[in-house]
Order: structure tokens, then sequence, then C-alpha cells
């Protein structure tokens, strides 16, 4: 009875075989993905790629915590941020790290898997069967050059010469040479320029809303041609970005780091959008106040602090209305927008550092009562003294491990600057350079600079 039975359990798996096994059996590889081989063969599948490839600017849960884009982490790589962690970011800003570093690791591979899905739009967008809507299927090819170049110029500003590949590649290709910096800044450039042709000034549709449009393609092009000393053409780009008329300063500075005023900004060009339910940061955790239920682990510095001019337009070392007792008054307002300082009020408690601050006003409850005080006690607390204020506004207490506040990528305030910052590097100072730097002083009251001045007086 036995052999019975193993005889009828090998029958019926041979034939099970013998009969799933027709011409077209090993094809069916991939299946629970589409085929590199086949994939983009409709203007679907484009779609489905472009909002892949948009995706890697969240840079996800990749190694830096908090769900936080890298834009938000470069500060620390400066004299005006410090973070307190293993890896530290200073280290990448003195280019002491090396190839082992956890930092470095996330942004290289992360810069080149979106580069990739850039390349496999690029590469495979002839694929595309009996098109509908060229221009469309245009735009898409267009924001995936523009998000491309995006990460290319985030590699050749962290390392320069860095490999630059324009195509797909198997990992039996993986070992590139570098190109030269100014090559990678070429290769910019033009995709840039010509991805700005096929993009649109601003979309209508709600859901198409942030992604990549012409103004944004050209203030990033005016961006990286300053950083590369390329004023000409910074000047011509930031200039048509200006004389679009699709873009303004917003009245409110505050306001465009808080959510809800962030939906109506005339200011923002490009930003990473967040929604809860489908992906958001937890920022606000990662540098509030104690009190504030964060773990000021992401700091400013005194420097940072310093560079904040008196209200009379003079720095602090010039002023007469800076005092020393009292250094965070008669400031210029965006110091108090931009940092929590010691004396002022964050998330409904006085937030004091000084070590013998035991207790803190909680203004939380009514009348105001005194309790103890984490930010001057608790070991993790800010060791510089001050925190970010910055895209922690908590209009809704999820925000603080899921906000859905956008980080801004391109506003049109670094557009003015880098116009004028270009044209005073040109030595082709004119009413216009005055015009654009006063814009943004008159907007928080800061008085304008005067005309005449050099180009050594202007720098």
């Amino acid at each position: 009875m036995k052999n019975k039975i193993l005889k009828t359990i090998y029958a019926i798996v041979i034939t099970a075989v013998l009969l799933s096994c027709d011409e077209n059996y090993l094809d069916k590889y991939p299946i629970d993905k589409p085929s590199s081989s086949t994939f983009l063969k409709t203007e679907t599948e484009l779609e489905m790629a472009v909002v892949g490839a948009y995706r890697n600017l969240w840079f996800n849960n990749s190694g830096f915590g908090y769900s936080m884009a890298l834009e938000t982490m470069l500060d620390c790589t400066s004299d005006i941020g410090w973070e307190r962690g293993e890896a530290t970011w200073q280290e990448l800003g003195n280019g002491k790290m090396d190839a082992n570093n956890s930092v470095n690791r996330v942004i290289w591979t992360n810069c080149y898997i979106g580069i990739q899905r850039c390349n496999m739009i690029t590469q495979n967008v002839s694929r595309i069967e009996n098109v509908t809507d060229q221009a469309k299927v245009d735009r898409n090819v267009a924001e995936a050059r523009f998000l491309r170049a995006y990460w290319y110029n985030h590699l050749v500003q962290l390392y320069g010469n860095v490999p630059l590949v324009t195509t797909p590649l198997e990992l039996s290709e993986s070992m590139v040479p570098k190109t030269s910096k100014e090559q990678v800044y070429d290769f910019i450039l033009t995709e840039l320029e010509e991805a700005s042709a096929s993009l649109p000034e601003s979309y209508t549709v709600s859901d198409e809303i942030g992604r990549v449009t012409k103004g944004a393609a050209l203030a990033l092009k005016a961006r990286v041609a300053l950083y590369a000393g390329r004023w000409a053409v910074a000047i011509d780009a930031a200039k048509r970005v200006m004389d679009s008329g699709m873009f303004s300063l917003d009245d409110d500075y505050e306001g465009l780091f808080i959510k809800s005023k962030q939906l109506t900004s005339n200011e923002i060009i490009f930003d990473i959008s967040y929604l809860t339910g489908n992906w958001s940061h937890a920022l606000p955790q990662a540098v509030n106040t104690r009190m504030g239920r964060g773990y000021s682990s992401k700091i400013p510095t005194q420097a940072l602090i310093d560079s904040y001019l008196c209200t009379d337009g003079l720095p602090i070392d010039q002023s007469p209305l800076f005092d020393p007792e009292k250094p965070y008054e008669n400031r210029d307002p965006r110091l108090h927008y931009t940092c929590v300082v010691p004396g002022s009020v964050f998330d409904g408690y006085q937030f004091e550092t000084h070590r013998d601050s035991l207790k803190c006003w909680n203004y939380r409850v009514d009348p105001p009562v005194r309790v103890a005080n984490q930010d001057a006690t608790n070991p993790y607390a800010s060791f510089s003294g001050y925190c970010w204020r910055k895209y922690t506004n908590m209009e809704n207490p999820e925000y603080l491990t899921r906000s859905e506040t956008s980080i801004i990528l391109l506003r049109y305030a670094e557009v003015l600057l880098n116009y004028a910052e270009a044209k005073i590097e040109a030595n082709d100072i004119d009413q216009s350079v005055y015009d654009a730097i006063n814009l943004i002083r008159e907007r928080v009251d800061m008085p304008t600079i005067s005309t005449g001045k050099s180009q050594a007086e202007l720098r």
C-alpha cells in the first residue's frame, strides 16, 4: 500500500510538472514586479516610474532617522549647525569622513538610486506604445531629468569629482571612473535648461501640485551656476524666474515654515510635500526643546546666533543697540523666527538653558506655574543653549512624530539673493542688485542697503 501511495504521488507530481512546462513557462520572471526588459511600455508605467523617482527626495528611513530629508541635515556640515550623534555631520563638512562612514553611504547610495531610476526613464521612454499625450510624456521625462540633476548637484557639492552615469547600469558595470566636477556641472546645467522647455509654469490639477515646474528648473540652474562660478549663467536663470511673474515674497516670513500657511505661499518654488498616512517626518521630535518633547539633537550654534544683525542693520560688534546682557533684543526678527533662544516661549514653556534654571514657567495652564526644567537638567538637552524653531510649529499635536510640514528645497528669496550675488561677483552692480536684496530686508522691516557700494562692500 505504501508503494502504491508513493507511485500515485510521483505520478501526480510528474503530471503537474509536464502540464505546466509550456513554452512560455520560463518567461514569467519576475512575477512580483515589472520586468526591466519591458518596463515603460505605457504612459501609466511612465507616470509610476516618475512618482517612484520623486520618492527618493524623502530619503525614506535610510539612515538619518526621523524620516528627514537630506536638506534638513546639511546645516550640520557647516558652522551654523551641530548634530549630536555617532557619525557627526561636522566631519562630512570638514572632509574627514571616508567611504566607510554611514552618513556617506546613505547619501551616496540614495542619490545614485534616484539617478538610476531617472536613467531608466530617460533610456526606456522610447518603448512606450501608442502615445496619447506626447506633452505629458515630455513633461514626465523633464521631471526625471530635473531630479537627476538635483541629485548630481548634491553629489558634486559634497564630493567634487563623481561618476557621471546617464544610462542604467548592471552590477557588472558598477566600476565607473569619476568625472571632473566641471564636466558634471556642464551636464547639470544643460539638463536643467533642456528640461525647463517641457515643464509647465504651474499645475492646476490638485494631485499634481508640488511637482517640478519651469521655475524650479531655472531656480536650481541659478543655484548650481552660482556655486560653479558661472556668473552670467546664474544671472540669466535667476532673471528668468524673476521675470516670469509666477513667484513673490510672502509677507509672513514665519509662515513659510508652518503647514497651513505653506498651502497658499507664492514664495515656495519646490518642496518635499508630506501627508500623514502616506508619508511624514519627525523633524520636530529631533530638534524640539526637551520641554517641547523633543531630543534637541540637531541644534543651532552660537556662530549662527551672532550672525544676525541688529535692527539698525549693523552687526553686533558694531551696533550701539547690542546689549551683551540682553543679547536677543533689538535683533533681526528672523533670529526669533528661526531659533529658540533663552527667555523665549516654545510649545507653552519658557525656554531656559542655564544650569541654575532648575525650574521654568509652564504657560499651558492658567495661571502659569513653575515646573522642573528639562532644558537645563536633562543630559541630552541642547548643549549650545539654542534650538531650532523652523519647521517645528505644532499646529497638530501629532506633528511631533508625524509632521506634514513641507521641507522647502527652493524658494523665491534664494533666487533674488542668487541673482544679486552673481551680479556682484560679475562686478555688474546696478539698481537691480539693491532692489533684490532690499525686497528681502523690507519684508521683516530691516534697514535697506544704500546704493553706491563697491563690490568689496557688498560682499
